[in-house]
């Protein structure tokens, strides 16, 4: 399943892996400040509803 990449393998292969790796870290930070936002805007919304 695995093509021959010969002498390059590990160039590739490792090439690969960092980016499997930062783009999991990518969707890892997005999703925490995804719910950092949503709860400063709650805080917000609540402040706004009670101040009126």
């Amino acid at each position: 399943m695995l093509p021959d990449l010969g002498k390059y393998s590990d160039t590739v292969l490792s090439a690969y892996a960092a980016s499997l790796l930062l783009l999991a870290l990518l969707v890892v930070l997005t999703l925490w400040r995804g719910r950092r936002v949503r709860r400063e805007m709650d805080a917000l919304e609540q402040r706004m509803r009670r101040d009126g």
